[in-house]
């Protein structure tokens, strides 16, 4: 009897088991959502078994490339699952959310990762900064300059321990401290340009934009996006002197080389390695050759411009602000001789005729592209006008089909992309 009464116990023990639940997580769920939780338990064994977050983290990257940012958010969901505190996969979907247009998801997943890795947490600050607009992007522009001077106190004081010995060794051996400066460089370089546009009519926004680039240029002196955004400042307090000052300062840091250059890099490795490379962006450039016809540099304008031309040939205000230079080298030219000989007029001809060109070809790949920026339009036919009209000539090629979206929708679909 005692036997029989123990198994009992048991037997009531093993049945009220499954009711319980306590370390499975499913109590409380519905039928329906056990099996789902369930299937996604299953899916997740199954990722983790067939595929290493270092390859779902590939085909996140390849998919960003090819801009099918919806196919890598999946790969990169998959990644996450398998490895749920693994910070490269947070930036990376961060990223993702943000180029689909979800900020708040994409806010949610960088300051998962800032909780992760507070020290590393800069970068992921900055990039909610460029998310957001006014007071909201200079606070988290603020919090990732905290940590960076964090970093950078923390860099002095261990050289300082280090004693003379350490101060005399090879620059390598305290080149950490560099990339830190520049970050600061790029991150007081974003709080003035907050300052120079959204924030321009707060009290004090002038002064405030004017110390920012000051201590980007403490951090990093001969950076160009900040001697050329002190330029700007300048210009706009009509200090244009010291503005040309510094402007030449930034083209000097980079157009030479890009000049002597045999094979120029493309805009995409510009673009890619900015950070890396003193070249500024390309839409960075485009300010450029507008400060250089501001300060009548026409030259050096024409040498930018035509370096942007190289690296992508469909911009409209590129070919525009061509033309526009050329028309006032030639304004320039009759203003200075109104008496020209022979050879100086067929120059002022050949200058008429090259921003004619460039203006024609603006006002084409205008109406291409139907771009929606009158002021420019209205300019640029103005222009023509003064100048006898466009160019004649052939008809510009036909606009190349446009290739069809691959928008998978199955996880088949994910398991045939990572096996090609």
């Amino acid at each position: 009897m005692g036997g029989q009464t123990k198994g009992k116990k048991k037997s009531k023990a093993r049945r009220k088991d499954p009711r319980s639940n306590g370390g499975s997580g499913l109590a409380g769920l519905s039928p329906q959502d056990r099996m789902k939780l369930k299937m996604q338990e299953k899916a997740k064994k199954k990722t983790a078994e067939k595929y290493t977050v270092e390859q779902l983290l590939e085909k996140t990257e390849e998919c960003m490339d090819s801009l099918e940012f919806e196919m890598a958010g999946r790969f990169c969901q998959r990644a996450l699952e398998v490895a749920p505190d693994n910070l490269l996969t947070l930036d990376l979907l961060g990223h993702i959310h943000s180029e689909l247009g979800d900020t708040q998801r994409a806010k949610e997943v960088f300051l998962r990762a800032v909780q992760l890795s507070p020290e590393e947490g800069h970068s992921k600050y900055m990039s909610l900064g460029q998310m957001h607009t006014g007071q909201e992007a200079v606070q988290y522009y603020t919090k990732g300059v905290q940590i960076l001077l964090c970093m950078l106190e923390k860099h002095a004081q261990a050289t300082a321990d280090a004693g003379a010995e350490a101060a005399a060794s090879p620059p390598q051996d305290s080149g950490s401290e560099i990339p830190i400066a520049r970050d600061l460089c790029v991150a007081y370089c974003s709080v003035a340009e907050i300052y120079f546009t959204d924030l321009c009519m707060e009290e004090r926004a002038g002064d405030q934009c004017r110390e920012a680039i000051e201590k980007a240029l403490t951090y990093h002196p001969d950076n160009p996006e900040a001697l050329q955004l002190m330029a700007s400042y300048l210009f706009s307090t009509e200090k244009n002197q010291e503005g040309k000052e510094y402007l030449m300062r930034s083209v000097d840091a980079w157009l030479p080389a890009l000049k002597q250059s045999e094979a120029p890099p493309s805009r995409e490795d510009i673009e890619e390695e900015h950070t890396q490379s003193d070249i500024p962006p390309y839409e960075s450039r485009i300010t450029t050759a507008k400060l250089l016809i501001e300060a009548e540099e026409y030259e050096t304008a024409v040498d930018v411009l035509e370096g942007l031309l190289e690296e992508d040939d469909e911009v409209v205000q590129v070919w525009y602000l061509s033309g526009w230079v050329c028309y006032l080298q030639m304004e320039e030219r009759t203003r200075e001789e109104r008496e020209e000989i022979d050879e100086e007029r067929e120059e002022r001809e050949a200058l008429k005729e090259a921003a004619r060109s460039y203006l024609t070809k603006a006002k084409k790949l205008y109406m291409k592209l139907r771009c929606d920026d009158g002021p420019i339009l209205e300019h640029m036919e103005q222009l023509l006008g003064e100048m006898g009209g466009e160019t004649e000539g052939e008809e510009g090629e036909t606009d190349p089909a446009l290739d069809e979206d691959f928008e998978p929708s199955s996880d088949d679909e994910e398991e045939d992309a990572m096996e090609h």
